[in-house]
């Protein structure tokens, strides 16, 4: 359990530079010893995300292969998105499956809520794991269609240390996900 600790005093925040989609914030910050520094992250917009685990009725995980401007390469990974004003984690996941892969979930199970690199991130996603699914197709606003890979559950280990599967998000969803369904 973590001692508790007085958080830093924020002396100062500006914007140091945005564009469409981020703002990077400044922070001049005091910390309880009276050590001054400044920190950079990207500024807080409030908006969640959720990643969603799919297991069909014979044990298949469906993934989609969709581009990734950050790796510059084709990513295999879960459907995830933005939860939209309004939406519940819950809504937003099985909109995500219906615009990702063409299915719904009747039964979703959330497994954890993450952060990912907390030192400059804030945006919180929830993991889900999805069953019972049912045919149901959402338009996406994916610029391309994006393509449906079906991997046997049996064989989650080996996806793992597949080279297309290396997003940290979709890789904790896969262990929470096997661990849950062997319980």
């Amino acid at each position: 359990m973590a001692a508790d600790k007085t958080k830093p005093e924020i002396l100062a925040s500006e914007v140091v530079a945005a564009s469409r989609l981020f703002k990077i914030e400044s922070l001049d910050l005091r910390f309880s010893n009276g050590v001054e520094r400044t920190y950079e992250r990207m500024k807080p917009s409030g908006r969640h995300a959720v990643l969603v685990v799919p297991v069909t009725a014979q044990g298949d995980l469906l993934l989609v292969r969709e581009y990734a401007a950050g790796t510059e390469r084709y990513e295999l990974g879960f459907p995830k998105g933005l939860v939209d004003p309004g939406e519940t984690p819950e809504q937003a996941a099985n909109r995500e499956l219906k615009e990702e892969i063409g299915f719904g979930a009747k039964q979703l199970t959330p497994m954890k809520e993450v952060v990912l690199a907390p030192s400059y991130f804030s945006s919180k996603m929830t993991l889900f794991l999805a069953q019972d699914l049912y045919s149901e197709q959402l338009e996406g606003d994916e610029p391309e269609p994006l393509e449906l890979v079906r991997w046997p559950l049996s064989q989650g280990e080996e996806l793992i240390s597949h080279l297309d599967f290396a997003e940290a998000r979709s890789i904790t969803a896969l262990f929470l996900a096997m661990k849950q369904l062997a319980e």
